[in-house]
């Protein structure tokens, strides 16, 4: 069995997608070992209603260390799920390849500091692309610059806003993150 660590900062429905697609067996061999979050929010609620251990590490200069502390070493896999604060490089060194994230966006395209939610889906609005989605992608101590593992593209509608554009991103996240963790996991599906 393959432990996952997650780490939130919002409302946890990407967490609890890993969640359910642990439990029926589409994330194969995997367990939710440990949720922390950054910040009160409704992910860890998410955590405790499915008996998952779960930890609040106040955001602050020493968050990446005290965060280092309480990954058990049996750790498979860090999934950042909606996950807002950047990692410091010795963090993301020591996990090499051992940890991934989501973005609203179809990386390089839209990456980088400041690009988050509706910052995103604002920005492909301005920028006027005829696609966006989601990739899921290795983190590393520079900011969505790590290997892309998975990506999927929607086109974008001249009807489209940033709010329909936050809509389709979500699905699409639904369906490679389970996926892109099964591959990173070695998992054959």
């Amino acid at each position: 069995m393959k432990n996952i660590v997650v780490l939130v900062s919002g409302s946890g429905t990407n967490l609890q997608r890993i969640i359910d697609t642990v439990e029926n067996g589409e994330i194969q061999n995997a367990k939710v070992s440990l949720v922390v979050a950054d910040r009160e929010c409704y992910g860890l609620e998410r955590a405790k209603s499915h008996h998952i251990e779960n930890i609040l590490i106040p955001r602050g200069k020493n968050f990446s260390a005290e965060l280092g502390n309480v990954i058990p070493k049996d750790t498979n896999l860090i999934v950042l799920a909606g996950f807002l604060s950047i990692l410091k490089p010795e963090f993301c060194k020591n996990w090499t390849g051992k940890i991934i994230n989501i973005h609203p966006a179809l990386l390089p395209k839209f990456g980088g500091k400041g690009m988050w939610g509706m910052h995103v889906h604002n920005a492909v609005i301005e920028a006027r692309e005829k696609e966006s989605g989601a990739t899921v992608h290795f983190v590393t101590p520079g900011i969505d610059e790590g290997e892309a593992i998975l990506q999927k593209s929607f086109e974008v509608t001249a009807e489209d806003t940033p709010e329909t554009i936050a809509e389709k991103v979500h699905h699409i996240e639904y369906e490679i993150f389970p996926k892109a963790i099964n591959k990173v996991l070695g998992n054959n599906s």
